[in-house]
């Protein structure tokens, strides 16, 4: 997208976008993992085309993330990572506009799994949850599950797709209800910026000196060496030397 056609895709309302969602392992995209992809592709206002998918975080599953988005760690098991999906995720996106809601969040975690692959991800996009704040000030709540009850869309909360689709219903009922030639700019989209590092993987000789501590002292780590990261495997290498001592 050249800098006429971003430009231009500023000042007009947006009609044609993707919206996505995730569900992770936690709240930091520096750390945590993507378990689960929805996206929405909507064209000139209509429903074209959706994307779903699991994604393998090799960690294990906290039990409240169970609890809150009903994904089994068996669910997990034969997904994909990251790595093999994200070229489908970018490809579906294209160059549109994002949706979502605190759309930063899942943008962030894209980004992060963007860069750790080489791969540049610069979007714009649109918050329903800022748009929500600006014109539903007197409300109880503003997250996805309470304004979908309050403006009675169906909504299974906490699946990424069934978020995603909640999040364009809900998009469209903000429109229809908010939406003016006054309050465009409410509606327009906005640069996401999150600045973040690329996590390199775990060293040959790293992983090799890993196996042979968690032999020594039958241990069991979360997350097995070759899927750390550099600093996971340091960080993971020092914990271990502070507890037992060096070989």
């Amino acid at each position: 997208m050249d800098e006429s056609e971003l430009m231009e895709s500023r000042l007009e309302m947006v009609e044609s976008f993707v919206c996505i969602d995730l569900e992770t392992t936690g709240l930091n995209p520096k750390k945590d993992k993507i378990i689960e992809i929805g996206a929405v592709k909507v064209v000139k206002g209509e429903v074209v085309d959706t994307f779903e998918t699991f994604v393998n975080p090799h960690r294990p599953l906290e039990e409240r993330i169970q609890q809150l988005t009903g994904i089994d760690p068996k669910d997990l098991e034969g997904a994909k990572d990251i790595t093999e999906i994200l070229p489908s995720v970018l490809e579906f996106v294209g160059e549109d506009v994002l949706l979502g809601h605190s759309i930063l969040f899942d943008y962030s975690f894209l980004k992060k799994a963007a860069v750790d692959q080489k791969l540049k991800f610069e979007r714009l996009g649109v918050d329903t949850l800022k748009i929500a704040r600006k014109f539903l000030p007197n409300l109880e709540s503003r997250s996805l599950d309470f304004l979908c009850k309050h403006y009675e869309i169906p909504h299974k909360a906490h699946r990424a797709l069934e978020d995603a689709k909640a999040t364009v219903a809900l998009y469209h009922k903000l429109k229809e209800n908010f939406a003016t030639e006054e309050t465009k700019k409410d509606f327009l989209a906005g640069n996401l910026l999150f600045q973040v590092k690329r996590d390199t993987p775990a060293t040959k000789a790293q992983v090799e000196r890993l196996y042979k501590l968690i032999a020594q002292h039958k241990l069991n780590p979360e997350i097995a060496p070759e899927q750390m990261t550099r600093s996971e495997a340091s960080r993971y290498t020092d914990q271990v030397l502070a507890k037992y001592g060096r070989l």
